[in-house]
């Protein structure tokens, strides 16, 4: 029977008395038929094809978590009019974007609610890291293992429940940082964070969790798996962390915490085997490392310190304890290699040099912050740069660290400081920026007598703090996607120009710093919203900007900076004020340098009352950074006697209505 078809082959009659060539003839139909197969493989490539590239795209895909989220007003940005990426520019808030593909959502603080369906995301290839940090999502945590791509994911502080399954997050060998800290989740830790080996930091703190830890061996840099319902004993390969990261667990006992009760056993001769082989091995540890250190003492490092010049080493206590501009330990082994000593500049308005122009350069140590140590330098040009070591940034990734310090080096405003240029190693980091001589608001407000300088006056006082909150303002505006775009405001981080005019530093740093020294040392850890609830949100900065104030009109600082390391308990500064009659503010609450001219009293308390707000105790009731900005540009240097006189009026009645500090309304 013939073929049926549109490209079926002819049926062949052979006719009678004829040689036919049978060999070519069924050539022929073979290579037609051949022909016919690869047409119907073309059509279904094309067909595949098509399939393919009509799938949803980054915009369709990340409108499709907007729709399944409610009260997402953040996200009105979010629209199809735009491409959600630009090269490596993000056209949405809170996306993070490489090659006009996402790689990274960070939705922090954002108001978001309902449940989170990671399955929307896994048409996403190139993403590799989510946070929805500070939002009320609830519901069972999402099994991320359709994700298996991910290195990191953040979402403490929301409210979800119930149980992990053992297996969420079986197959995610590449995932780095979980941070599930402060939910409503119970059960036991699932058991597949044991199999991931490159996970380095788990937050699993403010939970419900039960049972025993798991025996993970991974070596993390963050580890907390406080205040939950844990028993049992400790595995070994968590017991070298510190007690605070155990802490809140009734039941959970073994070192660093007291030693679990083992009854009336004597131990199994297995055991004490055991045991004596640890102690011996632990012995030959100890005294080998020992001699390692004493080895490396008596080597002469051959790192870029090599080439700092007697003067710095003089200045700077190069080879001393400090150790200098740019050295620490080397953990990599027994030899110790030479560093890359080229710094990355992130502006194009700036003189090039490297970081041995800065060794060889005379320079003097400006002083020891929370941070590190902080040094000037004078090119050989005449141009003084400071180079701040930050000792605490040693868990953020090369890539992480270098994006993050070319978006600073992009912003431009004339109250911030500038970042010059940056130097990048695992165990520190320098940041580079330009010297300013008037030095700090801090130095100009409590130590100008030792210095034999003036005080500053109001109009200065006034103009200073102007410059801070548009500056703030600014950060805000360009670092959205940053819960806190300072993070560490106060009057030591805000310097003065030749015209006293302010500039901010140290800001937008708290990404990029180590998650348990940021708590313990940066400005927004202590406010009173995270002091109570374990949380900063994007009011933080208006709390510090709110101290700031009272600490310019007051010429006092602030208890939180003096009892660092104290034990006793101060009144802070807002309390201080306010129980002080508002009529007796001018006598006993400005500074006496400021309070005595007429005619200024009047805006100054306006000031004092913006700052008051600011920092008040109950989120809900403290101005927003907009607000804020808009009343302190509305200040004057003098003030009629109207408002002088009125500016009193209704402060009983502001007093009245705040009600306790403690009393918070998230």
């Amino acid at each position: 029977m013939p073929v049926k078809g549109a490209h079926a082959a002819p049926l062949v009659r052979v006719p009678p008395n004829k040689n036919i060539n049978i060999t070519t003839t069924r050539t022929t139909m073979a290579f037609k038929e051949k022909n016919f197969a690869s047409v119907v493989i073309c059509f279904l490539l094309s067909s595949f094809h098509f399939v393919i590239s009509s799938g949803e795209t980054n915009s369709e895909i990340l409108l499709n978590l907007k729709s399944s989220l409610s009260n997402p007003p953040a996200l009105s940005g979010w629209n199809e009019k735009t491409a959600p990426c630009n090269v490596d520019a993000a056209n949405w808030v809170g996306v993070r974007c490489t090659n006009n593909s996402v790689w990274g959502l960070q939705l922090e603080n954002m108001g978001l609610s309902g449940k989170l369906d990671v399955e929307i995301l896994k048409d996403l290839p190139d993403l590799r890291t989510l946070s929805f940090m500070s939002n009320t999502l609830d519901g069972p945590l999402p099994v991320f293992k359709a994700l298996g791509a991910l290195r990191s994911i953040y979402l403490s502080n929301n409210r979800f429940s119930g149980e992990i399954p053992g297996d969420a997050f079986e197959g995610m060998l590449k995932l780095k940082k979980l941070n599930l800290a402060n939910n409503g989740l119970k059960g036991g830790i699932p058991s597949s964070l044991a199999s991931l080996p490159k996970l380095v930091e788990l937050r699993l703190e403010g939970n419900q969790f039960s049972g025993h830890l798991p025996n993970l061996g991974q070596k993390f840099t963050s580890f907390n798996v406080s205040n939950n319902e844990l028993v049992g004993r400790i595995p070994p390969s968590l017991s070298t962390l510190k007690d605070s990261s155990f802490t809140g667990n009734r039941a959970l006992c073994g070192p660093p915490l007291q030693k679990c009760a083992d009854g009336s056993r004597k131990p199994s001769i297995a055991s004490i085997v055991v045991v004596s082989i640890v102690v011996v091995v632990a012995l030959v540890a100890i005294i080998a490392a020992g001699v390692i250190l004493l080895r490396r003492r008596n080597q002469a490092p051959e790192s870029v310190e090599a080439s700092a010049s007697p003067d710095l080493q003089k200045k700077t206590g190069y080879k001393g304890a400090e150790q200098g501009l740019c050295s620490s330990p080397d953990h990599s082994g027994s030899s110790r290699r030479a560093e890359p000593t080229k710094l990355s500049f992130v502006r194009d308005d700036r003189e090039k040099f490297d970081l041995p122009d800065l060794l060889k350069a005379s320079a003097e140590i400006l002083g020891s912050g929370c941070f590190g140590s902080s040094y000037k330098a004078a090119l050989s040009s005449g141009a003084k740069m400071v180079v701040k070591r930050f000792k605490q940034m040693n868990n953020v990734g090369r890539e992480e660290f270098q994006e993050h310090m070319r978006r600073l080096g992009r912003l431009t405003h004339p109250n911030l400081l500038p970042l010059v240029a940056y130097y990048y190693r695992k165990e520190e980091k320098l940041l580079v920026s330009d010297f300013i001589e008037n030095g700090s608001l801090a130095v100009n407000l409590h130590g100008h007598q030792s210095l034999g300088q003036p005080s500053l006056d109001w109009p200065t006082r006034l103009k200073v703090i102007k410059g801070v909150a548009k500056g703030l303002a600014y950060l805000y505006k360009e670092l959205p996607s940053i819960v806190a775009a300072h993070g560490h405001l106060k009057s030591s981080n805000v310097l003065l120009n030749s015209a006293y005019e302010p500039l901010l530093t140290d800001y937008a740093l708290v990404p990029v710093i180590n998650q348990e020294n940021a708590h313990e040392l940066m400005v927004a850890y202590k406010s009173p919203e995270y002091l109570q609830h374990g949380r900063i949100t994007k009011k933080t900065d208006v709390w510090s900007l709110g101290i700031l104030i009272l600490e310019t009109l007051t010429g006092k600082i602030p208890a939180i900076f003096l009892q660092q390391g104290k034990g006793k308990e101060e009144e802070d500064l807002a309390s201080w004020v306010n129980s002080i009659p508002p009529e007796e503010w001018t006598n006993q609450v400005l500074e006496k340098e400021i309070s005595g001219i007429k005619g200024t009293e009047g805006e100054m308390i306006k000031l004092l009352k913006i700052g008051l707000r600011c920092c008040e105790g109950d989120v809900e009731k403290r101005l927003d950074l907009k607000e804020a900005v808009e009343r302190i540009e509305e200040l004057k240097e003098k003030d009629n006697d109207d408002d002088f006189y009125s500016s009193y009026a209704s402060e009983a009645d502001v007093r009245s209505s705040r009600g306790k500090s403690d009393d918070f309304n998230f």
